[in-house]
């Protein structure tokens, strides 16, 4: 949410009008009673200050679009889910719960931002945006509701134990999730050290025992001309 702050305007008026009184009353060609005048509209206008407070005006931002429909709606749809995990983790007072919630809201964070770093990833978070986090989603606001109702029921505890033995399973699938969002990074990374380990080998910048015995067991090329004719 953005924060507008609307500043009010009694307080000049206030100082204004105690101008156009001392006018009346005074002559304020004169420099005593301009300097008074002063100092009252001064005084007026603080007070009245601090009587009007600034009125702030909570608007929702703008979202920020990318030009591509499919990532804005995806954006859209994470800003959504966190908002309501936020909203979950407030209503929900159970510590495990809650501090489950708050490890999906970050793992969520990230996987859309990396979705949004490289939106050729897409594709790789079309089923956890469309069965796995609104699922997710359902389950904990029924937890909720079932934590509301203050009461121990056969069908309410079952819910609740329910939900909760689940998110021991949710939590590291969304962490695989994200996880997956880096599989060709890691894989170019493997392929990179791989190749730059070889080469500094080769070069001897290295003590990597099996190509230095490599090096050694290298036999140097023959001599051009290999008949040696003596007299």
């Amino acid at each position: 949410m953005k924060q507008i702050v609307h500043k009010s305007a009694i307080p000049l008026f206030a100082a204004a009008a105690v101008w156009a009184a001392y006018a009346l009353l005074f002559p304020l060609y004169r420099l005593p009673h301009f300097l008074l005048a002063a100092i009252a509209s001064a005084v007026v206008g603080v007070m009245a200050k601090a009587l009007c407070k600034d009125v702030v005006e909570e608007v929702p931002e703008e979202p920020e679009r990318t030009g591509d429909e499919a990532l804005d709606q995806m954006l859209e749809d994470g800003r959504n889910a966190l908002a309501e995990m936020r909203r979950l983790d407030e209503a929900i007072a159970d510590e495990k719960i809650s501090a489950d919630i708050v490890h999906l809201q970050q793992t969520s964070e990230k996987i859309f931002a990396r979705v949004k770093e490289e939106p050729a990833r897409l594709p790789q978070i079309r089923k956890f945006m469309s069965y796995y986090l609104p699922t997710t989603l359902k389950l904990l606001r029924a937890y909720e509701q079932a934590a509301a109702q203050g009461v121990s029921g056969e069908n309410i505890d079952s819910t609740k134990r329910r939900v909760n033995g689940i998110m021991d399973s949710i939590v590291p699938a969304f962490d695989k999730q994200l996880d997956g969002l880096f599989g060709e990074q890691a894989m170019d990374i493997s392929t990179d050290i791989t190749v730059l380990e070889n080469m500094m080998a080769r070069e001897g910048f290295s003590d990597d025992p099996l190509h230095t015995a490599q090096q050694q067991n290298q036999t140097p090329p023959e001599e051009e001309g290999g008949v040696t004719l003596q007299l």
